[in-house]
């Protein structure tokens, strides 16, 4: 089953990535010890842990594996989350604040010991990721990180003046912050391997099942779809940013920020050999950022804020080929072979949330950085649900986001009116 037939949902990742493995959508009654709902990053790393621990696990995927955030991001593996750490601990308290940092700053470990355990083909590069400063005040917040994670023994560096511009391949950014825990992957491929794997130890996934209802039935839970029933003794919610209306709450406390990309052809040798030469992924730290990287063909994808719909499709274009004729002048003309779009799932603070409601139990609110935190949450979803292991995450109340949809239209037009109005370095 395909993710979707709109080439603006997954570009280049859907006509690049291995087929995902058979499945069908759920049809009669089934039961199971644990339920998933969402077959993206969070939800298919639970059901593989789940599933190799011995437990029977069913996932129900509205439309297709990797369908929402997991299989249109722009496949950076990052350590962390955008706060820096120091931040992360002032918000949270020292206790639970340590704690995230320090898993999630595992996190890329974790991506890429799964990718190596269950040989999953999806363009692992692990050579680091490049945050580069754009004025002064973005080598002072890279200045801040780099202290902060250094401190906590991470393998960080400072690249300044030749040294940033011989790792971008560009003169543009005055430092960049090389994190070699970090590296980049297809992320589509990515979430298919996660599922094959999950299949492979014993999970169920079925795809085109939207679930309808959920309630309590004695001691259980019982999920419903149009063509067949699950019964769990839990139910972990894993849809994030693509949550329905069956649990509004979780949507409720997320403003939905649109991301796109676009890739243009392969680059030739000459230009391969200048223009990110390390193979690491980057962005930069303007408030509507600017992502770069090569695929394993030698594709470059650049993103940035913004949703590919209506007069915003020309604005984001014509702002990527002249982001790129700035950052990249040596490549001369451009165009794009691929474009895509999804949603990030963002929250007031910039943290993620964990919530129970009775059985059910989810994790949301990634702000931009899923691949790591998705495969770390669900593999510490499962083992809460095994063994009664504390989360890296204390449970929160949801909390109802003030004008949401107001902050929705500010980012999305917002933008756009940047992108039309160009940029300054």
């Amino acid at each position: 089953m395909t993710v979707d037939r709109d080439p603006l949902s997954h570009g280049l990742w859907a006509a690049s990535a291995p087929p995902p493995p058979r499945t069908a959508p759920l049809i009669g009654d089934t039961r199971a010890d644990i339920a998933i709902v969402g077959a993206g990053y969070t939800g298919l790393s639970a059901a593989l842990h789940l599933a190799e621990a011995g437990a029977s696990v069913v996932v129900l995927e509205a439309a297709g594996i990797g369908y929402g955030g997991s299989g249109r991001n722009v496949g950076l593996v990052n350590a962390g989350l955008w706060l820096p750490p120091d931040e992360v601990v002032r918000r949270m308290g020292a206790d639970d604040g340590e704690r995230l940092v320090g898993a999630l700053g595992e996190g890329p470990g974790l991506v890429f010991e799964r990718i190596g355990q269950h040989n999953i083909a999806c363009e692992p590069v692990r050579t680091g990721t490049l945050h580069c400063a754009v004025g002064r005040s973005g080598e002072r917040d890279l200045e801040r990180r780099h202290a902060q994670w250094a401190a906590r023994g991470a393998p960080v560096r400072l690249l300044r003046g030749d040294e940033a511009r011989a790792a971008i391949g560009s003169g543009v950014y005055g430092a960049a912050l090389l994190d070699a825990r970090a590296g980049t992957i297809q992320p589509l491929a990515y979430a298919r391997g996660l599922a094959a794997a999950a299949i492979a130890a014993g999970a169920v996934i079925h795809e085109a099942s939207p679930v309808t209802a959920c309630a309590k039935r004695g001691p259980h839970m019982r999920l419903e779809t149009a063509s067949g029933t699950v019964t769990a003794e839990h139910v972990i919610c894993a849809t994030n940013a693509y949550t329905g209306a069956l649990w509004g709450e979780v949507r409720t406390e997320l403003a939905g920020l649109p991301y796109f990309n676009l890739a243009t052809a392969p680059l030739s040798e000459d230009a391969l050999g200048s223009v990110l030469p390390g193979k690491q992924g980057a962005w930069d730290t303007r408030q509507i950022l600017s992502s770069f990287r090569l695929d394993a063909a030698g594709r470059l994808v650049v993103g940035s804020v913004g949703a590919l719909r209506g007069a915003a499709k020309a604005a984001h274009r014509n702002w990527a080929r002249r982001t790129l004729a700035r950052i990249f002048p040596q490549l001369g003309p451009i165009d794009f072979e691929y474009e895509w779009y999804g949603t990030i799932g963002m929250t007031t603070d910039a943290l993620p949330r964990f919530h129970t409601l009775g059985r059910v139990l989810g994790i949301s609110g990634y702000n931009g950085r899923g691949i790591a935190p998705g495969t770390v949450f669900g593999r510490a979803l499962a083992r809460y649900l095994l063994h009664g292991e504390a989360l890296p995450l204390p449970e929160t109340p949801f909390a109802h986001m003030p004008l949401r949809r107001v902050r929705e239209q500010i980012y999305e037009h917002g933008a756009c009116i940047a992108h039309a109005l160009g940029e300054r370095f």
